[in-house]
């Protein structure tokens, strides 16, 4: 029997193994990608087998990168790249590409308003190294407000998405955001549960084929539940970021990331107050951090988190960590530090609707009674919503995850406008959570994704939350006009 049989054969072995142990294993341990696939069967099947099954918690991409066999692997299957590009930092006027190289390479980026990449704008050359696990942050300026462009990435001088039949060796493209006062039209997808399935992974194309302008992933973004190996942390990383599926899709819209509990820590952890301890929590940060493309991260070095916010538009998102700092027992949820931040952002924001993006539920409505929700800690999220009465802070959306259905609640408010919340959570994920009866809405049939419709050019301004399944078939719709929300 030769090699790749052999491997095909483990591979399948190991998924029939995965899938025959139930709920439990699937909650944790990654499921082999089948064979037939390609250069992913061959690519997962090696990763796990040595790095996912390394005795160093801290080995990487630097581990193997220089090792027959990888290299064997990147040269058969032309992978200049090992993952990206992803974009990200979009504005009116820039935005930024995120890309991971088998190995030390200089990389930059040639962007065009023509799809044959005439004139381009080119990034500055960057050399990806093994400290930085091989990444490189790619910075384009010098854009129009809601114009579309094209884009390549060049690794030591060679195209690497041209040259790639996952782009159909086409130029991937991406559309600014629109000028803040701009009267534009926009669709934002989110949701969270996006564990590494490999018969759900065409989601992503799903997903790419409504051209968002930007995506939130609001958690449990691939799942991992180890905190303390880096090694199985990054794995998880490369295979998403290896799918074809996942690429055509990241490198069209701006992707935004916030952590939940399976890949930051386990199942419904809490951080702690304390900046550094538990130990495991600042190397699971910066291993986050190497592998997504966000504006920034909370406080940096300084304060550790994952919060940030960014604007399209009249649109505000505020993406916050509710794992880093979570202390229900001392009555935290995001941490003085965060909470301070967001009350103080909120109360400045000028953007007509303003979204408050969470790994997990708002609702007193939530599962669990609480215990792992902002309705565990009610103080924190009374003071939040005073703020918004009190200041009378119009156009303000909640949206979560955490929960694998769809779920739609609306908070009565008495001494201000009533509160809408929109959770999903089951992207790629097998296992389901039952409905809820409190809730407007709640949905838990194969798998789908959350997505707003702005109209910024309506006299009224709306929002539409949409809920979208994997074969791309909306179920549900809710529109919200601006007035609806305390505004004008």
């Amino acid at each position: 029997m030769d090699v790749a049989r052999s491997v095909s054969l483990m591979v399948v072995v190991a998924v029939a193994v995965v899938l025959a142990a139930g709920p439990s294993l699937l909650a944790k341990d990654p499921v082999p990608t089948p064979a037939g696939e390609g250069m992913m069967s061959e690519v997962d099947a090696y990763l796990l087998r040595t790095l996912y099954a390394s005795e160093d918690a801290d080995a990487g991409l630097a581990s193997i990168a220089s090792t027959p066999e990888f290299k064997a692997l990147v040269a058969k299957h032309d992978l200049k790249l090992f993952g990206g590009p992803v974009l990200g930092c979009v504005t009116d006027v820039s935005a930024r590409l995120w890309v991971r190289t088998p190995g030390p390479a200089k990389v930059k980026a040639v962007v065009s308003a023509d799809k044959g990449l005439t004139k381009p704008i080119e990034t500055q050359t960057v050399q990806t190294r093994a400290a930085g696990d091989f990444t490189a942050l790619l910075d384009v300026t010098g854009l129009k407000p809601s114009t579309t462009y094209y884009y390549d990435v060049l690794v030591d001088g060679a195209s690497a998405c041209r040259a790639s039949d996952v782009y159909g060796h086409k130029a991937p493209r991406f559309k600014t955001f629109p000028a803040k006062g701009e009267k534009a039209k926009f669709d934002v997808g989110f949701g969270g549960g996006a564990r590494y399935t490999p018969q759900h992974e065409h989601m992503w194309d799903t997903i790419a084929s409504r051209r968002l302008a930007a995506f939130c992933f609001l958690g449990d973004n691939v799942y991992i539940d180890k905190p303390l190996l880096r090694n199985t942390q990054r794995v998880h990383y490369y295979r998403r970021q290896l799918r074809p599926e996942y690429r055509r899709f990241a490198a069209s819209a701006g992707i935004y990331a916030i952590y939940d509990d399976h890949d930051f820590g386990k199942n419904d952890c809490a951080g702690g107050l304390d900046p550094v301890l538990p130990e495991w929590k600042v190397p699971v940060w910066r291993v986050f951090k190497e592998n997504w493309n966000n504006p920034y991260y909370g406080g940096g070095e300084k304060v550790y988190g994952c919060w940030f916010d960014f604007t399209i538009g009249d649109v505000q998102f505020f993406m916050l960590d509710n794992r880093y700092y979570r202390d229900f027992k001392k009555g935290w949820m995001l941490g003085p530090v965060q909470q301070k931040w967001l009350l103080d952002k909120l109360a400045a924001s000028k953007a007509k609707f303003k979204v408050l993006a969470n790994g997990t539920l708002w609702t007193e409505h939530a599962d669990k009674g609480g215990k792992d929700s902002w309705w565990g800690v009610p103080e924190k999220r009374e003071e939040v919503f005073s703020l918004i009465d009190r200041k009378k802070i119009p156009g303000v959306i909640l949206i979560s995850a955490d929960r694998h259905r769809t779920d739609v609640y609306r908070i009565k408010r008495p001494n201000g406008y009533d509160l809408w919340e929109f959770e999903t959570s089951k992207l790629t994920n097998v296992h389901t959570h039952g409905t809820r009866k409190p809730a407007e809405f709640s949905y838990n049939k194969g798998n789908f994704f959350g997505m707003f419709s702005f109209d910024m050019a309506a006299a009224d301004p709306t929002v539409t939350f949409r809920c979208i399944t994997i074969d791309d078939k909306e179920v549900y719709s809710k529109t919200l006009k601006l007035s609806d929300l305390g505004g004008k």
